[in-house]
């Protein structure tokens, strides 16, 4: 008796095919949203978890920056709200001869701020960590120009002014440093 070749074996083309694909990632449970919310994209990733803050090495004293600048940007938020003409006096060394309307929206807008800086520093997601260094830096820029206009308008140098001015470019190099720092990849051990 000749033994019987068996019958050449023929490929499935399941990855072409886009209903088995479809299917066979339902039989692994993967693909769709979990309880949480998030997305599968494999059963590794589902039964490991996605957890981005293993991965993240923070710079050395990002997290205390990340927190003075939320006291700080409350602190002057809080006193343009409850105080407008003893913020404006500290800054220019003169009365407001304008209303406090300008003063309380600029308490505002440092509020909403403030509160974008409180909840970065609870997330351990990097872009959002950059936003917000990205977003403090600009503020920083913008309030440097616009008192520099100020005092070259009203052509007087005050001294809290000028201690203003100082301690903004400070806090831009401080913010950019970090930017950089959290934008930065990994050294590879």
């Amino acid at each position: 008796m000749a033994a019987k070749q068996p019958p050449p074996l023929m490929k499935k083309h399941s990855q072409t095919d886009l209903v088995s694909r479809l299917k066979t990632r339902k039989i692994l449970g993967v693909g769709g949203e979990d309880d949480d919310g998030e997305v599968h994209r494999s059963k590794i990733s589902q039964v490991l978890g996605n957890e981005i803050k293993f991965a993240v090495r923070e710079p050395l004293g990002l997290r205390v920056w990340q927190l003075v600048s939320a006291v700080m940007f409350s602190g002057v938020a809080i006193m343009a709200l409850a105080f407008p003409d003893q913020l404006y006096e500290a800054v220019f060394d003169e009365e407001s001869a304008s209303s406090k309307t300008p003063i309380r929206l600029y308490g505002g807008a440092l509020l909403s701020i403030s509160l974008i800086m409180w909840n970065a520093l609870y997330t351990a997601e990097k872009v959002i960590i950059r936003w917000t260094l990205l977003t403090e830096a600009c503020y920083f820029a913008v309030q440097f120009l616009v008192t520099t206009v100020s005092l070259v308008e009203s052509s007087r140098i005050a001294t809290g002014a000028v201690l203003l001015l100082v301690s903004r470019v400070f806090f831009i190099l401080i913010s950019i440093y970090y930017y950089y720092q959290v934008g930065r990849r990994p050294k590879k051990v």
